[in-house]
């Protein structure tokens, strides 16, 4: 990222939630869990399923690279690197669309409503990792990290005034959106490749013996109605059980020194987010 223009933070900046928490290790498994739910939305996993290669895992793992880079330019990048990557983002979805399996209708990729569902699917997993891993957010701070995602739902070309800004604004919508939602087949095999993925090599060695472990976390963090849909039990101990992993997860990661825990982006943010506090 270029960082010369020491001033403009782009999106967000120091004194935000956003710069607050999305540094944080544990936020990987929240990005995670957001593939999971958003999957099932079936228009948002046709569409995904029918303009990628998504069963080809060397496909896969670059669209999951770009996928990190593209949440870390929207969160720490300046103006006109988010208006970059916001710009080629709106102008690839503009070109695809999607077969409805049901109907054969088709239907635009950049459709409002898909877009809202995999925007809050980001936020909701986010937030909900977050809180429950100890980062340490009020309820006045998760309303504003949501409201302040906005700004996020707007480069992929959303209007902001109408997407949820609080907290029960976004629960409102998912109680809305639960009747028609459902794990279609594509979905259910998204799932079993995340709980045994084909890792390329030579990371096939490292990752291999972790991804079951951390996929069964992910899994465990959904929420129950969603666990229920892909045909896993929804039970409240399920519930417990990931709130106490995330949490020691959290710990664990806490005692490595900020000069290794956070990306590069994260640290500078963090810095600059220190030395606002200082001078308040």
């Amino acid at each position: 990222m270029d960082h010369d223009a020491a001033r403009d933070h782009g999106l967000f900046g120091p004194g935000t939630v956003t710069w607050r928490i999305m540094g944080e290790p544990v936020l990987m498994i929240g990005g995670f869990r957001a593939l999971l739910l958003q999957a099932l939305h079936p228009h948002s996993m046709w569409g995904t399923a029918q303009n990628s290669a998504l069963m080809d895992s060397e496909a896969a793992w670059a669209r999951l690279g770009r996928t990190i880079e593209f949440v870390s330019v929207r969160t720490w990048g300046s103006s006109q690197e988010v208006e970059r990557v916001g710009r080629r983002v709106r102008r690839l979805h503009s070109r695809l669309s999607g077969i409805d399996q049901r109907t054969g209708e088709v239907f635009p990729v950049d459709d409002p409503e898909n877009l809202l569902w995999v925007h809050l699917g980001e936020v909701d997993s986010y937030l909900d990792v977050a809180r429950r891993a100890g980062v340490g957010l009020t309820p006045a701070d998760c309303d504003r990290f949501v409201d302040e995602q906005r700004r996020s739902a707007e480069v992929v070309g959303l209007d902001p005034a109408d997407v949820p800004g609080s907290v029960e604004e976004m629960a409102d919508y998912y109680r809305a959106m639960r009747p028609h939602l459902y794990a279609c087949h594509e979905a259910k095999e998204g799932l079993r490749r995340l709980l045994n993925p084909p890792v390329p090599m030579p990371y096939a060695a490292a990752l291999k013996p972790i991804a079951p472990p951390l996929a069964a976390l992910v899994v465990t963090t959904l929420p129950r109605w969603a666990r229920r849909m892909y045909g896993l039990p929804g039970l409240p101990t399920s519930d417990l059980a990931a709130t106490t992993v995330l949490r020691a997860l959290h710990r664990t990661t806490r005692l490595v020194p900020a000069s290794l825990r956070y990306p590069p982006e994260a640290r500078r943010a963090r810095e600059q987010t220190e030395a606002l506090s200082r001078a308040a």
